[in-house]
């Protein structure tokens, strides 16, 4: 039964955003009672029927704070007759994290990074005008929160030519993510990806803005065009499992830093 719930989580996405569905016939059948958190070595586990979970490739979960072990083990209590990872955003994060190693820290940082070097806020549209102003009215001011608390400068454009920003706000940004571990660097990366802004990611973490800002910030084109055409129900459904991943990794985010 063990090797059947690792094959549901390896099928996941690994806990970045992406969900798929299933169908029961897919899935393993529920093989446990008990949902628990457990005080360990290093911090906390989630134990089930006593037993300590461990990732699809076998690595112990452990956890450095109590909340977001109470995450993992509210997701796996959750779980109905069969066991779907889709619902389970903290417990495919955490995984995620885990498999990648600490090795993986500096490519997170790099990937953030990558982001933020063409970031979404630094790329404006010609028009229409009441996007051009939506834009500037969230953009801009976030670009200012971050070029003040950080002593840099940006280079925002309009169209999608590449504007090189200058080497030494790059390297500003990279030393504001020096010293994150593991769990903080993969759920920023989540972040930066579901965003698509390397900079809300990095302003999210220094506190510059909040959770519902950066959200926001991230939606100016969408909720845009909502206005003017409204919303599928399909695309309604898949920004609200975005949000709930965005929610997790900010999550992890903020129980890290306090």
């Amino acid at each position: 039964m063990r090797d059947q719930l690792e094959d549901a989580h390896q099928h996941s996405d690994a806990g970045l955003g992406r969900a798929h569905h299933r169908v029961k016939s897919d899935l393993p059948k529920r093989f446990y009672k008990e949902v628990s958190v457990l005080a360990v070595d290093g911090g906390f586990t989630v134990a089930l029927d006593g037993r300590p979970v461990k990732t699809p490739g076998k690595i112990a979960v452990v956890v450095p704070v109590a909340e977001i072990a109470t995450v993992m083990a509210a997701e796996w209590a959750a779980q109905g007759e069969f066991i779907n990872p889709d619902p389970m955003p903290m417990v495919r994060l955490i995984n995620s994290a885990l498999e990648s190693g600490e090795k993986m820290i500096p490519a997170f940082r790099d990937e953030v990074l990558k982001f933020a070097a063409g970031d979404a806020l630094l790329y404006r549209a010609e028009a229409p005008q009441t996007l051009v102003d939506e834009q500037e009215a969230s953009w801009d001011a976030a670009l200012v929160t971050l070029a003040r608390h950080f002593g840099v400068s940006f280079q925002p454009t309009i169209g999608i030519i590449h504007q090189a920003q200058p080497a030494a706000t790059l390297a500003r940004l990279g030393d504001a993510l020096q010293e994150q571990g593991l769990l903080t660097m993969t759920a920023l990366v989540s972040i930066t990806g579901l965003t698509g802004s390397g900079l809300l990611a990095i302003g999210l973490l220094h506190k510059l803005f909040t959770p519902d800002q950066v959200w926001a910030a991230a939606h100016v084109d969408e909720d845009h065009q909502i206005k003017f055409w409204g919303q599928d129900e399909e695309a309604a459904e898949r920004r609200a499992k975005r949000r709930l991943e965005f929610d997790t990794a900010v999550n992890v985010v903020q129980w890290l830093r306090n």
